[in-house]
């Protein structure tokens, strides 16, 4: 994955290259000062794996009567 390094005044002026890198999984480091130290780093957000429901995924059912009421009422606890 590409990684650029910019000033913030690089930064600034040429923001729509530094979008278009991290959405192609690169990252961008943003330094400041004349030592250009490093103060931001800009990087696509993690991919999130996909999660089980738990142990019981695909083992459990649970059906609900169709005559089975629930007034407004008890809904809201009154």
């Amino acid at each position: 994955m590409p990684t650029a390094t910019f000033t913030i005044g690089q930064f600034k002026s040429r923001l729509p290259e530094a979008l278009s890198l991290v959405e192609k999984g690169g990252s961008v480091i943003v330094t400041y000062g004349r030592n250009k130290r490093p103060v931001a780093v800009l990087a696509p957000p993690p991919r999130s794996a996909k999660r089980k429901l738990g142990h019981l995924a695909g083992k459990v059912r649970v059906a609900i009567a169709s005559d089975w009421e629930l007034s407004d009422s008890t809904f809201l606890g009154e």
